[in-house]
């Protein structure tokens, strides 16, 4: 099972030590995101399925203890042949067509980079320091000189779930009001969340899409992230991430170089997840109660 290997070897490392910081009441400013505002469980993500349609012949018993599959709803097994559940709620149904849309409209979109990751510094713009989301790490500028810079800037978030959560005063100095109902209209390829979250929305339709996707898409959203943080305000130089100075122009061009990168990168998991999508509903699949996760 090369395949299953393959998966664990990716994302096996930060999942248990997720679950290994949850047990000793520790927590990890810049990978718990992963595990936290993405609520798919160390377990699941690790574990590896085949997606919906694909069948694994000559599985033996003693297979299915070494690969962790025994008792699992997610899969089906008889007479050596093991593939996923073949039947889908139809919120998932209703979800793949809307993913498949989703993927489309960003593809089809112009990449709009040069927001410098503004997102992070709005959500703490004029805010306490007891207020500040992660507790017990410094801002890199005093709370004075932050608000100078973000005022200086141009901010121009477009995604939904950066959006809500910046602070009040900050909301009205970004050019756009994005909401759940205009995610369609205004997401795009340029934008480090929007691209994050193809792992939401692959694990979302988990275990019918397969593991190597929830996998790759995982992988994608762990560079994002870090990527996402070293261009944050806060001090993370004592856990390995170097800043990218955006409150400088050279730091400017470094971000927004990275941003075009990880756009690039996302570029085909986005149109191998919209196949997926598409592949899932022209199965037609209905739900019968089996096959609910």
């Amino acid at each position: 099972m090369r395949r299953l290997i393959a998966h664990r070897a990716r994302v096996a490392e930060r999942a248990e030590a997720f679950v290994d910081r949850r047990s000793r009441g520790l927590k990890h400013p810049v990978h718990d995101f992963l595990f936290t505002y993405y609520s798919f469980s160390p377990a699941k993500l690790m574990r590896w399925v085949p997606p919906m349609g694909v069948v694994l012949e000559g599985v033996a018993e003693t297979d299915l203890d070494d690969f962790d599959w025994r008792d699992r709803r997610e899969v089906v097994y008889a007479e050596g042949r093991l593939h996923t559940v073949e039947s889908m709620p139809p919120g998932a149904v209703k979800l793949a067509g809307w993913v498949a849309e989703l993927c489309d409209r960003i593809a089809s979109r112009p990449v709009r980079a040069r927001c410098y990751g503004l997102h992070e510094w709005a959500m703490v713009l004029d805010q306490k320091v007891e207020e500040v989301r992660h507790q017990g790490y410094e801002l890199r500028m005093s709370p004075e000189d932050l608000a100078v810079f973000v005022r200086s800037q141009a901010v121009c978030c477009t995604h939904y779930d950066a959006f809500r959560f910046f602070t009040p005063v900050a909301r009205p100095l970004n050019a756009f009001a994005p909401t759940l109902e205009t995610r369609l209209d205004m997401e795009q390829a340029g934008c480090l969340h929007a691209n994050m979250d193809l792992y939401k929305w692959s694990y979302k339709l988990w275990p019918w899409v397969g593991s190597d996707l929830v996998g790759q898409c995982f992988e994608l959203a762990v560079g994002a992230r870090e990527l996402d943080m070293r261009a944050s305000p806060y001090e993370l130089r004592h856990l390995g991430y170097d800043p990218i100075r955006i409150e400088t122009p050279e730091g400017r061009e470094v971000y927004e170089q990275a941003q075009r990168d990880l756009s690039a990168r996302t570029a085909p998991l986005r149109m191998a997840l919209r196949d997926a999508c598409n592949r899932l509903l022209a199965m037609k699949v209905v739900y019968d109660g089996a096959g609910s996760c």
